[in-house]
């Protein structure tokens, strides 16, 4: 199973983070306290700037979850389409060859799923296979190459593409004041990302992906995820998440990489998530890795914020572009979310 191509679509409405905030504080009318601890909230994600769906002055109008969840299936068909033609011209791949799509998104709800609508607007075939998944979060772009992976052995001679897309600013809930709902409103990000695979009968000169690992820590559902309700997706995220990374992280990356007989020494590129300051503190520290080895992710998440599923797809494509690996490489795709859980994918150029 082999990457292709990574496609990245990214809105057109591009805010510093002094821009967002300012306007937040404009919207929320906290009071002084608050609007201390929210300042000092943005400044801690270390984000510059961020991609929304939609202009800033539009976010105002949404005064329902239905009318904010029709502008994530509308924005988000758009930026789905424009991140899988970015992948299929540079795998120089049509349509018409896709056998099976597999779609993530965690930030909006659409039935039927979002890739109903590539099948039409692209001209997929009537019998191509679907599989949309929502619920991973942060975890689903890591997960989701693992499960195109896991496909592609079965059919060898297919090619299958993952399409994610999250519109995090249209979940943003402006009457809670939580300290939660304040660090995802200086967080994340929007944005589109799809990775275009072909399984081992198919020619290409990219990454192939060896293995996958998926865990599942016990007694943490409520580490991380929605609690959902009338005013739509309210954010859960507990203080705790780094220091999860810390105790457990070490000893399932060493587990997963002995399997394949290599320690973390041999590993020439990590591809990680972007989720934030601490978590990044985390797992530089659990790793023991070298002052540079996460530059792209930190990179990434200056530049875009947190984008869930997208982010680790990023920066697959900045390690794919800006680092140019060379023949034999190998590198280590890991994100966390929902779950709370882990997906490790070992990857070899």
């Amino acid at each position: 199973m082999q990457i292709q191509s990574v496609g990245r679509a990214l809105p057109a409405h591009y805010y510093s983070q002094d821009k967002l905030l300012a306007a937040l504080q404009g919207a929320w009318r906290p009071d002084r306290r608050t609007n201390g601890r929210l300042a000092r909230l943005h400044d801690a994600v270390r984000v510059r700037g961020r991609h929304l769906a939609l202009p800033l002055d539009q976010y105002e109008t949404l005064s329902s979850f239905s009318a904010t969840n029709d502008a994530y299936i509308r924005c988000a068909t758009e930026l789905a389409e424009e991140a899988l033609w970015d992948g299929l011209g540079q795998a120089r791949i049509l349509p018409e060859q896709i056998d099976h799509i597999f779609f993530t998104s965690v930030t909006g709800i659409a039935v039927p799923s979002i890739d109903t609508a590539l099948v039409n607007r692209m001209g997929l075939r009537s019998d191509v296979k679907r599989t949309p998944m929502f619920g991973l979060g942060c975890v689903a772009g890591a997960a989701g190459v693992a499960r195109v992976g896991d496909y592609l052995k079965a059919f060898p001679d297919q090619i299958a593409v993952l399409v994610a897309v999250e519109l995090c600013s249209l979940t943003l809930q402006r009457d809670d004041h939580s300290v939660a709902n304040m660090i995802a409103s200086g967080l994340f990000g929007d944005g589109a990302a799809a990775v275009v695979m072909a399984g081992a009968e198919r020619t290409g000169n990219g990454a192939r992906v060896v293995a996958s690992r998926s865990v599942l820590f016990p007694q943490t559902e409520s580490v991380m995820g929605w609690k959902v309700g009338d005013e739509g997706f309210r954010i859960v995220l507990n203080a705790g998440v780094p220091n999860l990374v810390r105790e457990q992280i070490r000893s399932n990356v060493d587990l997963f990489l002995a399997e394949h007989e290599l320690e973390l020494s041999d590993i020439d590129h990590f591809v990680f998530h972007s989720g934030g300051p601490k978590v990044l503190e985390a797992f530089e520290d659990a790793l023991d890795l070298a002052p540079d080895a996460l530059e792209l992710t930190w990179k990434s998440l200056e530049r875009h914020g947190n984008l869930s599923s997208v982010s680790v797809l990023m920066v697959l494509q900045d390690t794919i572009a800006q680092r140019r690996p060379r023949r034999g490489d190998f590198g280590l795709m890991l994100a966390m979310g929902p779950g709370f859980c882990a997906e490790m994918v070992l990857l070899q150029w």
